[in-house]
């Protein structure tokens, strides 16, 4: 039984920014009943997940009206302040959900906290649905000894503290060590290194932050492993973000040949029966495992071999070891190093998993990031959650026990894929509303919307931020970078940008 408590980027070609092709979805366009023509429908958070359920919405109904609000006073959510800096291409999808903003049946409200400034029964009282699409705005924590020490902190902020995520420009991690340690071995954690390490000429032209920009200028951080509890087999990283690592200026791989021993023979469908390691290998992680053991076990060429001997800085993957403790400096106020548990794998293909073996090892360092997943926060007391998976109990879309009540993207599914994957799963919540709308389970006569909430919130003080509003702040901070030569400068004070709209 589920458990519940009460109380969250692309070029043209790319397939998450096209429309919706002819034939992938039944279209609902001119089947709606008189009552049914002027759906008015609320999407809570701007973030991929929010965009792409309010652009199906709107193709499929021809009249349906999609408010979306943000907490931020800012859009786009992970695509502004999650993917890294020094990928722009991923953010031109921002493009996209631009378009989709401007529609006339379209509105943008920033700087509004549903749960805080709104409550979600307000909402559904004043739209005909309402769609939860807020995303993981939380990390999952360790929960080791030492994790809260000053050095310690989740990769969630570090990344939202050089992306401009106004909650973590307090931040300021000491990059004053020779190591730095990261918790996982996905793409985050990837980016994160790769951030730790690429010389700071080279982020110069990108939108990361000024102040982050500052700190990396004077890091002293020549060192990253990245840790994983099982073997090569298991990254979660995929090849883009691996290349670029084993390509990056400066640094050079650090890769042991002994955890990758007897992994071509697998890769060759060789292995025994009791492998961890299913004879057929998916065309994707084969091409990533024999990136790593090419990498582990071949010699370099002349150029590259060259690169890596006058590389100042390192980066390497640490298999096999799963963390027990954060060991503090002598004088308890900060970070020296990660207890390891020494592990072995049990189990074949996806079933498998780590155990201990026993032996455990020391890892010193004086910055430690916990890369191991993001989590979703419970919005509402009266929207059911599920604590233990940090996702709202739903089946298709349609939250749980909750009439009217939808979610889309991670808080529906837990914070797993890639944009793509977002954009599948959140035509599928549109599709399953409009299912509902057509089947007549929903509110019927006329709903307020807008109107009923934007009365609220100004009765509470609450000044919400419209996308026009936001595209000045664009204007601003696009003129901002254009002096050093930055594509933008990123306002990263909320108040600064309320003040800046005369807010």
């Amino acid at each position: 039984m589920t458990s519940r408590c009460w109380r969250w980027w692309g070029r043209s070609a790319w397939p998450w920014t096209r429309p919706l092709s002819a034939g992938s979805t039944p279209s609902f366009r001119h089947q709606f009943s008189t009552q049914e023509k002027t759906p008015q429908i609320c999407v809570v958070g701007s973030g991929p997940a929010g965009f792409y359920t309010a652009q199906h919405l709107l193709k499929q109904h021809p009249q349906a009206h999609v408010d979306i609000y943000e907490k931020q006073p800012v859009p786009f959510g992970l695509v502004r302040f999650g993917v890294a800096p020094d990928h722009p291409e991923v953010k031109n999808v921002i493009n996209t959900f631009t378009q989709t903003a401007h529609s006339g049946r379209c509105a943008f409200w920033g700087n509004v906290e549903v749960g805080r400034d709104v409550t979600v029964p307000e909402l559904r009282e004043a739209y005909h649905a309402v769609v939860l699409s807020y995303g993981a705005e939380d990390h999952r924590a360790l929960e080791i000894p030492g994790e809260e020490l000053p050095g310690v902190c989740s990769a969630r902020a570090f990344v939202g503290w050089y992306n401009g995520l106004p909650e973590n420009q307090e931040l300021k991690p000491d990059l004053s060590c020779d190591t730095a340690v990261i918790l996982g071995q996905g793409n985050v954690a990837l980016d994160v290194a790769r951030i730790l390490l690429t010389p700071p000429e080279h982020l110069e032209k990108t939108d990361i932050t000024k102040a982050a920009l500052g700190v990396l200028r004077q890091s002293q951080v020549k060192t990253v492993w990245l840790v994983g509890r099982r073997g090569p087999l298991q990254v979660a990283f995929t090849i883009k973000e691996l290349r670029e690592m084993i390509q990056l200026p400066g640094t050079r791989p650090i890769l042991d040949p002994v955890d990758f021993l007897g992994l071509q023979d697998r890769l060759k469908g060789t292995a025994r029966r009791q492998s961890t390691m299913p004879t057929e290998v998916p065309r994707p992680r084969k091409r990533l495992t024999e990136l790593l053991l090419r990498t582990a076990m071949e010699k370099p060429g002349p150029e590259e071999a060259a690169r890596w001997a006058s590389a100042s800085r390192a980066w390497g993957l640490r298999f096999f070891r799963s963390p027990q403790q954060v060991l503090p400096s002598p004088d308890g106020r900060g970070a020296a190093g990660v207890r390891l548990a020494v592990t072995r794998l049990e189990g074949v293909g996806e079933a498998t998993r780590a155990v201990p073996t026993g032996a455990m090892e020391d890892l010193p360092c004086g910055l430690v990031l916990s890369s191991v997943g993001y989590k979703s926060r419970p919005i509402d007391p009266s929207v059911p959650f599920d604590c233990k998976l940090g996702v709202i109990p739903n089946v298709e879309g349609r939250v749980t026990d909750v009439p009217g009540l939808y979610c889309s993207g991670w808080v529906k599914r837990g914070p797993t894929g890639v944009i793509a994957t977002t954009m599948t799963d959140s035509f599928l919540t549109g599709q399953t509303l409009l299912q509902d709308l057509k089947a007549g389970l929903l509110p019927s006569g006329p709903r307020p919307g807008s109107a009923a909430i934007q009365a609220l919130l100004s009765s509470r003080g609450v000044q919400p931020v419209s996308f026009s509003d936001w595209e000045k702040l664009d204007a601003e901070e696009v003129a901002r970078g254009q002096s050093t030569g930055k594509p933008r400068e990123k306002l990263v004070d909320p108040q600064e940008m309320l003040r800046l709209l005369g807010h």
